[in-house]
């Protein structure tokens, strides 16, 4: 008798033992009972394609790709979606049974998501938005503001030119404001966002004047080392609704795994205490 198929999947990146994935998809699998495994991978660039390639053939019906494989990875997939293509890279790939290798980018999903769920009452056309950073997550970020009807979004990046680009490349809903007037951006935003690394554990701080700040505005920061950042600290404190960083990672992951676990999971306190250990 043939023996029945355990759906695999996984993260690939380099490094990749910091990743909290395993632990998050791991907690869904058993949670709802449900056959499969979710593996980290440390894969080098040059045997990226390989790789990918080969794990359909062991079992695998898909995989999450992280730094530094999210831009490479759309060379290798045969179907990328749009809003992949647009963000210039992919965080999500599953394994179709016809063979092909489908792209998908869940970052921007992921981010709005987590506003609905920690700022229940998050209008995006209330005010402006205010994004700091222009690096691989502002793309996502931006896209999603604007798939959600933010029209007016002020955009400041320690290099200039790097907003620029995004400028030009998202178009005139964006508007680009030189690093050193950042704090002026606050000043009647309804959506503040810190896309960037600043205020990480190990990086230096987001040294923006934040006394710009509206009581009632939604501040969110991507980063969740430490889940209450410095950003989060004083928004709170200045009368703001605050969202940490790491209901974006819980909300990104959960498309992924209905494809390929064919259930859909939910985001719950459960899931953050787990993933947080």
């Amino acid at each position: 008798m043939s023996e029945r198929k355990i759906p695999l999947a996984g993260v690939i990146g380099n490094p990749v033992a910091h990743s909290l994935s395993p632990r998050l998809h791991g907690h869904w699998l058993k949670t709802m009972g449900l056959p499969g495994h979710y593996i980290p991978m440390r894969v080098e660039r040059d045997n990226l394609a390989d790789v990918i390639r080969a794990l359909p053939k062991a079992g695998f019906v898909g995989c999450n790709v992280t730094i530094p494989h999210k831009e490479a990875v759309l060379e290798i997939a045969d179907l990328v979606t749009d809003r992949a293509a647009l963000i210039g890279a992919a965080n999500t790939l599953i394994f179709r049974k016809d063979g092909k290798i489908h792209a998908d980018n869940t970052d921007g999903y992921g981010f709005v998501e987590n506003l609905r769920q920690g700022a229940p009452g998050w209008n995006p056309r209330a005010g402006h938005a205010a994004v700091f950073g222009a690096g691989g997550a502002a793309r996502a970020i931006l896209a999603s503001l604007i798939e959600v009807g933010v029209t007016d979004i002020r955009l400041a990046n320690r290099t200039r030119a790097r907003a620029d680009a995004l400028r030009n490349e998202f178009g005139s809903k964006i508007t680009v404001v030189d690093w050193v007037q950042a704090g002026n951006m606050l000043d009647g935003a309804g959506t503040v966002v810190n896309t960037s690394s600043l205020g990480m554990v190990g990086n230096p701080e987001l040294r923006v004047p934040l006394d710009g700040l509206m009581p009632g505005a939604v501040v969110t920061d991507i980063v969740y080392t430490p889940l209450v950042t410095p950003l989060l600290e004083t928004a709170a404190q200045m009368g703001c609704i605050t969202v940490d960083g790491l209901g974006m990672l819980l909300h990104q992951a959960v498309p992924g795994f209905e494809r390929w676990f064919g259930e859909r999971p939910v985001v719950d306190d459960a899931l953050r205490k787990a993933v947080l250990g």
